[in-house]
């Protein structure tokens, strides 16, 4: 890590660093994905990229101070290009002992730990397992730790501002964001506006917690908290002109969403059911009713996929949201948007399972799901959103698929870019490509049929219900190529079977090439899909800085794969294939290419990846 030394007044020593890793952590109710956000969103604001990641627990509310109840949320800054959100903390927000024990294992041996002294008391100790009165000793704890009388100050603070107890308590979160803006000299007024903007409607409560973040800055800067060195981490890479935001993957994929129906010209709906960790998607569209977005909550997943189906019958651009165990309540109405040849987008936003499984974490285990998980022979394009950011573009491409191809696609995020956020640039839409989809013309009245073709693309033609003389059935039997009637035609059904095949196959040529980072000349090659992309990408670049030759391919399309795939692949001599599953990727890779040796990194741990664990896998592989 890079760093200057500043000499401030009273021996305040300012180390400037470029970039620093931030974990606050406290029990479920403490507050701490907003005090993690609003750090997030004060950095941006002075141009450091930021990435985060939030990690909570799948209990609604678990007993306060135990150890399953602990949520935590950490944010990487930095003045340059941020990845990931960081392997390990430099600063660590324990605001209770279960947090400490739970957490620690995320803190460098540097790392300075705050703690809220008055929630250490005997039976906080006791609640998060202790055997001894000093938590410190027991952990073996040596770092810097700034010790703060929190829940006290608190109390003292708002003693007079006619708030109840509860209400009180629920401030401590902004004391602890305070102190940590001063510690890293952010602009407090920003954190102050944002909260005046989040409690817009409960004044009272907007400027107590204004007060309380004020008060936990003024501690730092009249006691300098028992430290002698604070931080600075400044912008030195410009941005590329714009206006920014801090987004997460759930709301860039809404974005992208709308995007897509505004450019095509269509009313967005959603159907949908709520499921850890997809919610957010149907919250988000909720909102936008002046768009024209229709949102219905429906009964149960079968029920909001099947309304999307109708929904892309009747016109319009058609979007169902989940996770893993959605997808398999989903399946058969899926199956019915290919038969039937409808376009249809499907979020899913994986999760660890199988069945339940940990319904706050992520993973990668739904790709032979989505690709394969249906009766029948039923292809359907996979796109994959590679960071927070990216889930715009992704949506907005698998819309534009969608309607252009006359299919379902399926969309796969993961928690961790669903949940995780970062800095965004506004975009011009007028500078994404056009959605065009395949409707009927008026010359093909009276001689139109439900699965008459493009003969380059081999998409059927879209009527829309309502044009005159475009009458027409559809449904989930097989259909004659030539009528559109029901047919059990063995030779038929072989035909149809084809060309749904082919149909999909042809978007490849619509695709962008699959592109290599790195090492022209690289050992090794690097793959991966989806939301690892800032782990493998960080990995790649710390071993090339170390003198390794290595390169990095992400696979965004997935089905079908980027048409230079094979050629790419071929060109080395070791290629390891890194994902959060048991090796699904790898497996349809050796089944689309023939001839490949790929070794793996399968992690199934519901948490990122960590780059240290991964630049020791490859060079063992390298060196092999």
């Amino acid at each position: 890590m890079n760093f200057k030394y500043y000499i401030m007044a009273e021996e305040m020593i300012v180390k400037e660093l470029d970039d620093v890793v931030v974990r606050f952590s406290g029990d479920s109710g403490d507050g701490m994905q907003l005090a993690g956000n609003m750090f997030s969103n004060i950095s941006a604001t002075v141009g450091n990229d930021i990435s985060t990641f939030p990690d909570y627990p799948a209990d609604i509310r678990a007993p306060q101070g135990t150890l399953t109840g602990v949520s935590g949320f950490q944010v990487h800054v930095g003045s340059g290009k941020v990845y990931t959100p960081g392997d390990k903390c430099d600063v660590l927000i324990a605001m209770n002992p279960a947090a400490l024990k739970t957490q620690y294992k995320f803190c460098k041996p540097q790392t300075v730990i705050i703690i809220d002294t008055d929630s250490f008391t005997k039976r906080d100790l006791e609640k998060a397992k202790f055997q001894l009165d000093n938590p410190f000793s027991e952990l073996g704890i040596k770092n810097e730790v700034i010790e703060a009388a929190i829940t006290t100050m608190c109390k003292e603070s708002l003693k007079d501002s006619g708030l109840d107890n509860k209400s009180i308590m629920r401030t401590k979160n902004m004391f602890a964001l305070g102190l940590v803006c001063w510690l890293f000299h952010r602009d407090i007024e920003v954190g102050a506006k944002l909260l005046r903007e989040k409690f817009a409607k409960k004044p009272a409560i907007a400027e107590a917690n204004v007060k309380v973040l004020y008060d936990g800055y003024h501690f730092g800067e009249n006691t300098h908290a028992s430290v002698s060195i604070s931080y600075k981490v400044p912008c030195k890479e410009g941005k590329a002109p714009g206006r920014y935001m801090d987004i997460n993957g759930n709301k860039a994929t809404a974005y992208g969403l709308m995007a897509a129906a505004e450019k095509a010209g269509l009313q967005l709906y959603l159907g949908s059911y709520p499921i850890t960790p997809a919610t957010d998607i149907l919250h988000e569209l909720a909102k936008h009713k002046s768009l024209g977005v229709k949102t219905v909550q429906c009964e149960d997943e079968i029920a909001g996929c099947a309304s999307a189906v109708g929904a892309a019958f009747a016109g319009a651009l058609a979007v169902t949201t989940t996770s893993g165990p959605g997808i398999c309540l989903k399946s058969e109405a899926m199956n019915l948007a290919v038969i039937a040849e409808l376009p249809l987008v499907i979020v899913d936003v994986q999760r660890g399972g199988p069945s339940t499984g940990l319904p706050t974490k992520s993973e990668q285990t739904d790709l032979l799901q989505v690709l394969y998980g249906r009766n029948g022979e039923s292809p359907m394009p996979v796109i994959a959103a590679t960071s927070p950011t990216d889930c715009f573009d992704a949506a907005y491409m698998a819309c534009k698929v969608a309607l252009e191809h006359m299919t379902p696609v399926v969309l796969l995020t993961d928690a961790y870019i669903a949940n995780g956020s970062a800095a965004w640039k506004l975009p011009n839409l007028k500078e994404y490509p056009e959605i065009k989809p395949p409707y009927v013309t008026l010359d093909m009245a009276g001689k139109w049929t439900p699965f008459k073709r493009n003969p380059e693309t081999g998409v059927r033609y879209w009527a829309v219900p309502g044009q005159k003389d475009f009458m027409h059935r559809i449904g989930g039997l097989e259909k004659s190529n030539e009528t559109g009637a029901i047919s059990t035609d063995p030779e038929n059904h072989n035909l149809m079977t084809r060309l749904r095949a082919e149909k999909v196959e042809k978007i490849a040529y619509s695709l962008p090439l699959l592109q290599v980072e790195g090492d022209p000349d690289a050992d090794l090659l690097i793959v991966g899909f989806g939301g690892t992309y800032g782990h493998l990408h960080s990995a790649m670049d710390m071993m090339n800085a170390a003198g390794k030759k290595v390169a990095l391919t992400h696979f965004k399309y997935i089905n079908p794969l980027p048409k230079n795939t094979a050629d790419v692949l071929r060109k080395y001599k070791k290629i390891v294939v890194a994902e959060q599953n048991m090796g699904q990727l790898a497996g349809y890779l050796r089944m689309k290419v023939e001839g490949l040796h790929l070794h793996q990194f399968n992690q199934a741990k519901g948490q990122p990846f960590v780059v240290q664990e991964l630049v020791d896998a490859f060079i063992k592989i390298m060196e092999e």
